[in-house]
C-alpha cells in the first residue's frame, strides 16, 4: 500500500490516554511522565473531548504560578486545573482522514498532535508527528530492503 493511501486509523495511538478537565496540572504532568506522552486530550465528566493539554501548556502554567507571591495577603492556595491551562476545542481528524492530510494540518497549524474522532464523534485515538515519522521511516526501510533483495 502506498503511503498516500494510509489512513489515520492505521497508525494512531489507541486507546488514548486522557485526563479530566477538573484534574490539576500537577496530575497532568505526572500522567504525561508516567505514560511517556507530550499531550493529553482533555475530557469532561461524560467523556466528551473538550480540549488538549501539552507539555508547553504545562510549562506556561508553571511560569504563571511562579509569578504569584505566596506570601501576599490575598494569596490563597490555588491549584491550577487542566481546564484553566488547556487549549479548548482542539482541531481534530477522523479515523478515515488520509495521513497526508493530517500531516498538512500539523504543519499548517504548527501543532504536534491531533485527537481522532470516530463516526459518532467520540474520541478514539490520537495521531502525532512522531506516528507519521515512524510510518515514513518504516516505509523507507521496506523500500530499501526490497531494493537490496532485488539487486542481490
Amino acid at each position: 500500500m502506498h503511503i498516500q493511501e494510509t489512513r489515520v486509523r492505521e497508525i494512531m495511538s489507541s486507546p488514548v490516554v486522557v485526563i479530566r478537565e477538573d484534574a490539576t496540572v500537577e496530575e497532568a504532568q505526572a500522567l504525561m511522565e508516567e505514560r511517556g506522552v507530550r499531550r493529553l486530550p482533555v475530557v469532561d465528566n461524560e467523556g466528551h473531548l473538550v480540549g488538549i493539554i501539552t507539555e508547553g501548556d504545562l510549562r506556561e502554567a508553571s511560569a504563571i504560578k511562579a509569578t504569584i507571591n505566596p506570601y501576599a495577603p490575598e494569596a490563597t492556595e490555588h491549584w491550577l486545573t487542566v481546564e484553566e491551562a488547556m487549549t479548548p476545542n482542539p482541531i481534530t481528524v477522523s479515523e478515515d482522514t488520509p495521513i497526508w492530510q493530517a500531516a498538512e494540518i500539523l504543519i499548517e497549524k504548527k501543532i504536534g498532535g491531533l485527537p481522532v474522532l470516530d463516526e459518532t464523534q467520540s474520541l478514539c485515538g490520537i495521531i502525532t508527528t512522531s506516528d507519521i515519522l515512524r510510518l515514513i521511516v518504516s516505509r523507507w526501510r521496506e523500500a530499501r530492503e526490497e531494493g537490496s533483495t532485488a539487486s542481490g
